[in-house]
């Protein structure tokens, strides 16, 4: 049985560099944000289901996210709705990955909302990504499209990351260094008793 390890934090954090560090260490990884990019891409197969609930949110057979961020991002109930179209298309991705990879000793599933949707008891261990306020911001803000009103809406959304590291059963800190970083990844993966590259 693969340990399933949830590699969390919020917005800005540096979850992705992080994910990448652990795969490259031979252990795979299933990224649940890609998988809904992929999902809601030119083709997915959620865009018809999208676009069906809210119209006008895609374009030339791909969803539009801007456009449907817009109709969702202050309201709950679309946002629950939304939810309810792509949750079970990503828990079906996820079953897919688990199974395509059932003789590995460790599974790491990158996923950003992993406590504001009651996920970690699925998880054998949590890893948080965390970083100073200041630096998160700078890091989101300087994405293409981000404002400072749709960045507070998100971390609107999103248990604070003091509450997030308290819960987890590691932390990583990425506001130094990338080899840094690095280490702390390096430390988890020895602690867990996962050889590199097994």
């Amino acid at each position: 049985m693969s340990l399933h390890i949830a590699l969390t934090g919020s917005i800005g954090m540096g979850k992705s560099t992080v994910a990448a560090m652990f795969e490259r260490a031979s252990i795979p990884v299933f990224d649940a944000d890609a998988e809904v990019r992929r999902l809601q891409g030119k083709g997915g197969a959620l865009v018809g289901a999208i676009e069906a609930r809210f119209p006008g949110s895609t374009h030339d057979d791909a969803v539009d996210r801007d456009a449907l961020s817009a109709l969702v991002l202050d309201n709950p109930d679309e946002l629950a709705a939304l939810e309810a179209i792509v949750h079970p298309a990503v828990f079906e991705a996820r079953a897919r990955f688990i199974a395509a990879n059932a003789g590995k000793p460790a599974l790491l599933f990158d996923i950003p909302l992993l406590y504001e949707t009651g996920g970690e008891s699925a998880f054998d261990k949590v890893i948080v990504v965390s970083a100073p306020a200041d630096i998160q911001r700078a890091r989101v803000l300087s994405r293409p499209g981000m404002t400072e009103a749709k960045l507070d809406a998100i971390l609107a959304r999103q248990i604070p990351d003091a509450d997030k590291r308290a819960r987890a059963d590691f932390v990583i800190d990425t506001s130094g260094e990338k080899s840094a970083t690095e280490a702390q990844v390096a430390e988890i993966i020895a602690c867990l008793g996962l050889a590199a590259g097994r």
